[in-house]
């Protein structure tokens, strides 16, 4: 079984949908609001998890209700939370979700997410070293990130660094990681660029390989040489939360199989994974998966 290690942020999602998004100082009628589990550690793991993998999380809640609540979710995900940190002062993450058309805008306070600390990827090195490859997001400190990524490298495990939300990183340990994997719009700012420049030059002049998201057209992918495509495929669109995490998941569990067929399957995890609301709802099982790619074929 494939071992999985995510370092990365847990939220509790505050999702409304609305008939389009509201501008400002304006005020509209919603049409539903739920609360669904979320952030990108959480769901990332989750996803890892549906897709077979045996799945650690290193992070933080708070000791309140959501806290509670994210935790008994994730647990009956069959996530292990030995290295999830319970802070009594601290509230848990949230994110305020807007959707509508198949879109989203999203506020996220990050709570307990923001004392993610070195220390606690240091006290899961035995588990990170067992591991087959690890995941880090950037809704944690930076030191954190940071530490994740140095020590994966110096054990020899493949870091798969999801650089969202945002932000130009140090290229010393940036080039690190296995593989960074922007859409178009965080690439530019990761490396402190012309967002009009073109992405496959982008990529190119990265300091490690890329796997870059494009939404429905699939992605790009490059380890060496020129940059290769992945189309997207083709399903019916409710909510797009969750389908980068779901990306990123499943390129990590399939990454073993070699890089061009773990893209292809993330881009179909991440297909299904847009056909239900919540960023964790439409996230797809190995069989599912299995099933849908073997409709594309026929």
């Amino acid at each position: 079984m494939c071992r999985i290690v995510v370092v990365g942020s847990i939220n509790m999602d505050l999702v409304t949908q609305a008939p389009r998004f509201v501008g400002p100082g304006e005020t509209i009628l919603g049409e539903r609001f739920l609360t669904m589990p979320g952030g990108k550690g959480a769901n990332q793991a989750v996803a890892a998890a549906r897709l077979g993998a045996e799945v650690a999380l290193v992070g933080a809640l708070g000791d309140d209700a959501f806290g509670q609540q994210l935790r008994a979710g994730l647990a009956t995900e069959g996530v292990h939370l030995d290295h999830v940190a319970r802070l009594a002062d601290s509230a848990s993450g949230t994110a305020s979700i807007t959707v509508a058309d198949g879109e989203n805008q999203i506020i996220v306070v990050p709570g307990a997410n923001a004392r993610v600390t070195p220390a606690q990827v240091d006290n899961a090195h035995a588990l990170i070293e067992r591991a087959d490859a690890v995941l880090v997001q950037m809704e944690i400190p930076l030191d954190t990130v940071e530490a994740t990524v140095r020590l994966g490298h110096r054990l020899g495990v493949p870091v798969i660094l999801n650089p969202a939300p945002a932000q130009k990183l140090p290229t010393d340990w940036l080039q690190l990681a296995r593989y960074v994997t922007p859409n178009q719009h965080e690439l530019a700012i990761l490396l402190d660029a012309d967002p009009d420049e073109d992405f496959r030059t982008l990529m190119q002049r990265a300091p490690c390989p890329v796997v870059l998201t494009r939404g429905g057209e699939g992605a790009w992918y490059r380890e060496q040489g020129e940059p290769l495509h992945q189309s997207g495929f083709k399903v019916h669109v409710v909510d797009s939360t969750g389908a980068g995490d779901t990306f990123n998941a499943a390129l990590a569990v399939f990454l073993h199989e070699g890089l061009p067929t773990a893209v292809r399957k993330a881009c179909a995890a991440a297909a299904l994974s847009v056909t239900k609301l919540g960023a964790q709802g439409g996230m797809p099982g190995l069989q599912e998966l299995d099933a849908f790619l073997a409709r594309q074929a026929g």
